[in-house]
């Protein structure tokens, strides 16, 4: 029995009787035990529970019961996605005990119809990185090559699915966080439309531009859960009230008479040699199976990154304001109580990355500098959608580059906030814009490290993105994971 199967062929089998969900629930604890020493994807393992839930489901498919439709199947949760009984830690020491008392909307979903929640899986701390090196647990490592960061900041959802560790993952996606671990680890990861997939239960970063997404090995198991966890939330107002689309039906539709733009500003300079024939593949490969591809232009990419930090520090910064320790934290001991200096010293408790966008956010929107800065970004911010929504005019799709450069090595570029920050520019204008995107594993490199291709639809077109990610995939054939 191998685990690298799809979700179609698994549930497929199960319901079959072919296939027990105890054995394969067992067998893929079996394997997050040989591997997670090396790999540190998860935080936290519920094995007990796990077991116990994957039995009552073969029993119900034994009695002829009916079970959900994803019925046993063994996924992981971003630790920053809230889980009854389950601690949800953020990556944090501020939160590193917390055991919230209520589900979030997506995975009482997930619960509802019979998915099995293996664990809570790394981070960088509060989402606020783009390698999962900022974690207070430390560092995720990517399964194609250990010495190498698996992208952030849903690195441990992308490793634990790389790796086989669970079959699907949900993270969560503010400037990239599904699409860089998705590219840098050679799965699918998807950002859905803003409004789509409710945040209820999200620890809260960057409200406007953030939003949870599925991370899985095929696009087919995308659609799966997209079918799940889509649709409109009475708990979350920023859900839209529409009925979402059967992302599974027609999925293999293709792409022929579909125009792809390839953004001009997301393939040229900055991007490394490798990426850059790849790209110039990519677009020969949607060619073949039927697509026109042109070039588009969005000039004000050139600010996004500028915007994208701008707005989304601001928000983290009146998020986190939230962590004083008195409703929840950790114990300081009897050392007396003045308010600024307790304050303080509970906030020197944030890691380094959280500190420098908490302080960046207090300065734009300070006395001064609010219109010097944040309402300057939100202006490119508008500039950036309506640039959009003019291509879509022209193009049915966009394509670029997931990220501008291969995986690179862990601590190679920790130092240095502003090289990270320069990274985000092809994924961060699917955030400010509110668009879907998703990133599709396409080749491996010379040195064997995973290269990914990005595809951007406009708002509430996942089923035609999920068409032309599929078709792109079954005309891809690559090795899986090395470790």
């Amino acid at each position: 029995m191998s685990l690298d199967i799809s979700a179609t062929e698994y549930l497929s089998l199960v319901r079959e009787g072919g296939l027990s969900v105890e054995e394969f629930v067992a067998k893929t604890l079996e394997r997050i035990a040989k591997v997670e020493d090396r790999l540190h994807a998860f935080i936290t393992i519920d094995s007990q529970k796990s077991a116990e839930r994957a039995r009552a489901i073969d029993k119900k498919i034994k009695a002829g019961e009916r079970t959900g439709v994803l019925a046993g199947m063994p996924v992981s949760v971003k630790d920053n996605i809230c889980s009854t009984g389950m601690r949800t830690t953020c990556a944090s020491k501020m939160l590193e005990g917390f055991v919230p008392p209520y589900d979030a909307t997506v995975v009482s979903r997930l619960k509802a119809e019979d998915a099995i929640i293996l664990g809570k899986v790394n981070l960088d701390e509060f989402a606020m990185g783009s390698t999962t090196e900022f974690s207070c647990f430390g560092p995720s490592r990517n399964p194609w090559n250990t010495d190498y960061v698996p992208g952030g900041s849903s690195g441990g959802s992308g490793v634990s699915v790389s790796a086989l560790e669970c079959m699907a993952s949900l993270g969560s996606d503010t400037g990239g966080s599904v699409r860089s671990p998705a590219s840098f680890c050679s799965v699918v990861g998807l950002k859905p439309t803003y409004g789509l997939v409710s945040r209820y239960g999200l620890v809260s970063y960057s409200n406007s531009i953030e939003q949870v997404g599925p991370v899985a090995r095929r696009v087919e198991d995308i659609a799966l859960l997209m079918n799940v966890i889509a649709g409109h939330d009475p708990h979350d107002d920023t859900t839209a009230k529409r009925k979402p689309d059967d992302y599974v039906q027609d999925l293999d539709a293709g792409i022929k008479g579909k125009r792809i733009g390839l953004v001009k500003q997301m393939a040229g300079e900055g991007l490394e040699k490798e990426v850059s024939s790849a790209t110039e593949a990519a677009l020969a490969r949607l060619q073949d199976l039927g697509a026109e591809c042109v070039t588009v232009s969005l000039d004000a990419i050139e600010h996004s990154v500028a915007a994208y930090y701008t707005i989304a520090s601001a928000e983290a910064s009146s998020n986190l304001a939230r962590y004083d320790n008195l409703r929840y934290g950790f114990d300081f001991g009897n050392e007396g109580y003045e308010f600024k200096a307790y304050v303080s010293k509970v906030r020197g408790n944030f890691g380094p990355e959280v500190t420098r966008r908490m302080l960046l956010g207090a300065f734009v929107l300070s006395a001064g500098y609010y219109g010097k800065y944040y309402l300057k970004a939100q202006q490119v911010r508008a500039m950036i959608k309506s640039q959009i929504d003019d291509a879509f005019k022209t193009v049915d799709l966009l394509v670029s580059p997931t990220m501008p450069i291969l995986p690179y090595k862990i601590g190679e570029k920790i130092d240095d906030p502003l090289k990270l920050y320069l990274l985000d520019i092809n994924t961060i204008t699917a955030n400010l814009a509110g668009i879907p995107a998703i990133s599709v594993p396409f080749a491996i490199s010379s040195a064997g490290l995973p290269i990914g291709m990005q595809l951007l639809a406009n708002s509430f077109e996942e089923k035609a993105l999920l068409q032309a990610a599929f078709s792109l995939q079954q005309s891809t054939r690559l090795p899986g994971v090395p470790i």
